[in-house]
């Protein structure tokens, strides 16, 4: 494992599972954009940030790796880290683990483009957010 930041902890509850007893892939969603919101805002791209500059994140490319079942009652902890930091979108992933095994459950790798909420338009990040995710950047080999 690299150096990546616990973005999201959490738990599996019963109604988060299907019919065949686990975790429904609607949730592993759900726990990885609740993960984005912790690591977009360790770079500066806070809700106050956001809402005061009039700009917005957009995701373009979600690719989920689903590795080991999750059931009723584990543990999970989501991990997150900057891969590539370019002038206006944010590539980065998740590493959803069950807390208990260590075993990893699912790989998310997204690309989110910074956007004006005004005009609908791709728009540079600020250099200080820019810098801040550069140095954020982790090396993790993905399966």
């Amino acid at each position: 494992m690299t150096d990546l930041a616990i973005a999201y902890r959490g738990v599996v509850y019963p109604w988060h599972c299907d019919h065949i007893g686990h975790m429904n892939v609607m949730w592993y969603v759900g726990k990885f954009d609740e993960g984005t919101w912790h690591l977009l805002a360790s770079v500066g791209l806070t809700p106050t940030y956001l809402r005061e500059q009039k700009r917005g994140m957009v995701a373009v490319n979600q690719n989920l790796t689903y590795k080991r079942e999750l059931r009723a009652g584990d543990l999970i902890t989501v991990r997150s880290g900057v891969l590539e930091m370019k002038e206006k979108s944010i590539r980065f992933l998740h590493e959803m683990r069950n807390e208990m095994t260590g075993e990893v459950a699912a790989i998310a790798v997204c690309t989110g483009v910074h956007t004006d909420s005004e005009s609908r338009r791709a728009c540079p990040f600020p250099l200080d957010i820019m810098e801040r995710g550069q140095a954020m950047i982790v090396e993790y080999a993905i399966p």
